[in-house]
């Protein structure tokens, strides 16, 4: 399956305001650092759009099956912000207690 660039960014941008609406209210906050993302992509051109090209993002069985000379690599850093400009907090649920539980023996390394 193939998905737009535009459209692989839009998502990541629609989960992370996603979060954001279901964290309002709660105790605690994350700042949202930037965000790595990379892709095989591969430049078509576009009819409906005058000849004009589009980037699409491969999955990892239709990069394979593209030839290597018409697929590029490429990677960006995204540094999420509001609309003001401040970095984007999502919050998460607080138990509200002082001190945080103690988790030893709950996870193996």
């Amino acid at each position: 399956m193939d998905i737009e660039l535009a459209e692989a960014v839009a998502a990541v941008r629609n989960e992370l305001l996603k979060a954001q609406r279901l964290g309002t209210g709660q105790e605690l906050l994350f700042e949202v650092g930037p965000i790595e993302m990379a892709f095989e992509v591969e430049l078509r051109a576009d009819a409906k759009a005058g000849g004009k090209f589009k980037v699409w993002a491969l999955s990892a069985e239709a990069a394979g099956s593209v030839s290597r000379g018409r697929t590029h690599r490429i990677s960006f850093t995204l540094t999420p912000r509001q609309a003001d400009r401040t970095d984007l907090l999502i919050s998460g649920a607080g138990d509200g207690a002082d001190e945080p539980e103690d988790l030893t023996g709950h996870y193996e390394n």
